[in-house]
């Protein structure tokens, strides 16, 4: 699978992991795991949502 998420989504979706994981501790709740799909997709620069519908925020080469 090629790379399809783009420096500003990666920063998004690591802000809104962090948010959620900070939530989840701080609420003391499982939902918190839920952090780790943005941040999965930001480290390893994949969304597999974004490939059945032909999507892609990085940069043409």
């Amino acid at each position: 699978m090629k790379c399809n998420v783009g420096k500003t989504d990666k920063i998004i979706r690591i802000v809104l992991g962090l948010a959620i994981g900070a939530a989840g501790l701080y609420f003391n709740s499982w939902w918190g795991l839920l952090a780790l799909i943005p941040l999965g997709t930001a480290l390893f620069g994949r969304c597999a949502l974004y490939a059945p519908f032909g999507i892609s925020t990085a940069k043409k080469e």
